[in-house]
């Protein structure tokens, strides 16, 4: 690919690293303590009040995260976990590595989030189910404050995937607090990142110790042992990145929102796309603007010829995928989550966009619904 076109390239993605960050980054690599300390206490510290809750763990990654927590939980063989079809795998695979059992839940057509309908109706069919896992997808919080009632009627308990939520907030409430637990993820795409990492998050002090014992192999200091742990600790250096990434979090959301309000201008009224919605009382964060596309590949293939990056997240439902057909799941029981995965189609909204390549986007997407009969 020559130069030219990759200054023109517009991607999907563009992680925003500062001078104050790498010097952070640096101040850490200078004094030689690289693994888990006093760094990452204070980004524990820092994200705890971030998202006020009285406790915040971090881990190597979101999805190691999600495991140790649902180990934390108790959850094992025999049990059932209620999870979205429509999600990225790995809220699922955490259930499974437990030796435990998803039981899929359609999702809501307009946000694109569970169904909280569709979850009561899991748990009246399965008795063995231990709790629910709501994903706040593409940064548009999922009904929480539903959920979490649903949960407690059942006498079940709710977790947040928050994976792709930082900063996201319903009714004026910042999502990771309205369950049990919750879990981030720091990977470069989110909404902020440590290049790796994840976040565990719970107002409960004795799951946060079971937690911090699990990813720290076990140990409540040296070589005292009172589980068998994993080693899912977070590095300083992570945590020195993430510790500036954080205080720029409201910022960049803000700049995200502006690229999805410009969007949403543009793309409206055009036949055959459907931007994302924003419902009342909900903070969307956008870490991925999703439109729906009647037309979803060409549209693609369009946008890609013009140097605008697209992503489909996600091309097919979790109990669709191979693994999960060999678990016997299979497909038709989840219609809303079928149609999302033949019609979804994420354009760039990052804060790195400069308004030209925002308008950039917008042109591209107009240029193709030309061509497209009328959305019915």
């Amino acid at each position: 690919m020559s130069a030219e076109v990759l200054v023109d390239w517009v991607p999907i993605a563009r992680p925003v690293v500062t001078e104050e960050d790498r010097r952070r980054v640096l101040d850490v690599l200078a004094c030689g303590k690289l693994s888990s300390g006093e760094w990452v206490e204070r980004f524990e510290a820092a994200f705890a009040a971030y998202v006020q809750v009285a406790h915040a763990v971090a881990t190597s990654s979101g999805t190691a995260g999600l495991e140790v927590l649902l180990e934390a939980l108790g959850v094992g063989p025999g049990d059932e976990v209620v999870v979205p079809a429509f999600t990225f795998a790995a809220t699922a695979n955490a259930v499974v590595h437990r030796g435990a059992r998803p039981v899929f839940a359609d999702i809501d057509p307009v946000t694109f989030n569970v169904d909280p309908s569709s979850v009561e109706d899991a748990l009246r069919r399965h008795p063995r189910v231990r709790g629910i896992i709501a994903v706040h997808l593409y940064g548009l919080p999922a009904a929480a404050d539903v959920l979490a009632e649903l949960a407690d009627r059942h006498g079940v308990w709710l977790v947040e995937d928050a994976a792709q939520a930082h900063g996201a907030a319903l009714w004026g409430r910042r999502v990771g607090g309205f369950g049990l637990a919750a879990v981030f993820s720091f990977y470069p795409t989110k909404n902020m990142t440590t290049g790796e990492g994840g976040m565990v998050v719970t107002q409960d002090p004795r799951l946060a110790r079971r937690v911090r014992l699990l990813v720290h192999q076990g140990q409540s200091e040296p070589y005292r042992y009172e589980v068998v742990g994993h080693n899912y600790r977070m590095t300083n250096l992570a945590a020195a990145l993430g510790l500036g990434q954080l205080e720029k979090l409201d910022e960049r959301n803000a700049a995200r929102r502006r690229n999805a309000q410009t969007l949403t201008r543009a793309l409206r009224d055009l036949p055959g796309v459907l931007p994302p919605t924003e419902p009342e009382g909900y903070l969307h964060v956008y870490h991925q603007y999703t439109v729906r596309a009647q037309r979803r590949d060409e549209l693609s293939r369009h946008l890609w010829a013009r140097g605008v990056e697209t992503r489909v997240y996600y091309p097919e439902p979790v109990p669709h995928t191979e693994p999960y057909r060999r678990l016997g799941y299979t497909p038709g029981a989840w219609p809303q989550a079928e149609r999302a995965s033949r019609e979804v189609l994420s354009l760039p909204v990052h804060p790195a966009l400069r308004e030209e390549e925002v308008r950039r986007v917008a042109e591209g997407v107009r240029e193709f619904a030309q061509q497209v009969v009328a959305w019915p």
